[in-house]
């Protein structure tokens, strides 16, 4: 991941009065990647780094304790991988609202599977770029996916052979209204939940409503599984 910039690093700019900033803990068992990402997001005024872990272990005890926004996670760590780390953090009905964004090299569908069913919110390659980490922490942040082009590709792919294996057609979908599949459309091709209200001509919170009735009746943990669920149920190819 290259060094920071100056302006390409900040997309949301000084942080609004009264704003309170996106708090971070950032696990990775490399402590040379964790100073790296450290200085990039201390370099934006709108994200806090509180804390930091080497493994997901020690992970779970520093989110416990500062209850961030986002856990910025790795995947291959020891005493606890960033998947089981997440299986916890899920499971703790204190820590919903924290969410967990993946860090990762990208090299086993397993974990990248894995680390879906147990709710991430999204994907990053480590070599993006800082504005494309800062951008992706903030979304997260907010209640949106981010899935990296190359991840989503290749974990779509998994879950599409999967299918066809086994071609039963999901019967939740019997369950999504017309509204809703045009949202749960727009979810897969990554809009943010202003952008999808822009496209169907509808508020974000209405927006929002019609995401959490997706999820009630699907009955998924987030965005991240319900573009999962579009491709896996054969409302959406690739």
């Amino acid at each position: 991941m290259s060094a920071p910039g100056a302006d390409p690093t900040r997309p949301g700019g000084a942080a609004e009065e009264g704003t309170r900033p996106v708090r971070v803990v950032v696990v990775d068992d490399q402590a040379t990647i964790r100073l790296g990402l450290r200085l990039i997001l201390d370099h934006d005024p709108g994200i806090d780094v509180v804390g930091e872990a080497g493994d997901g272990r020690a992970a779970v005890d520093v989110v416990r304790r500062e209850r961030p926004d986002v856990v910025l996670m790795d995947v291959r760590m020891p005493r606890m991988s960033g998947i089981e780390a997440i299986e916890v953090l899920t499971a703790d009905a204190e820590l919903a609202r924290v969410r967990a964004l993946v860090l990762t090299t990208f090299d086993d569908e397993d974990y990248l599977a894995g680390a879906l069913a147990a709710g991430a919110s999204g994907f990053l390659l480590k070599d993006a770029e800082p504005a494309e980490l800062l951008t992706a922490v903030r979304r997260v942040a907010a209640g949106d996916s981010v899935l990296d082009p190359a991840v989503t590709h290749r974990v779509v792919t998994g879950y599409v052979a999967a299918r066809r294996a086994c071609p039963a057609v999901d019967p939740r979908l019997a369950l999504l209204s017309p509204r809703e599949l045009e949202v749960l459309d727009a979810v897969t091709r990554g809009l943010s939940n202003l952008e999808i209200g822009r496209e169907l001509f509808c508020s974000e919170a209405t927006v929002k409503s019609h995401v959490r009735s997706l999820l009630t009746k699907l009955d998924l943990v987030n965005r991240v599984q319900l573009v999962v669920f579009a491709y896996s149920s054969g409302l959406v190819t690739p």
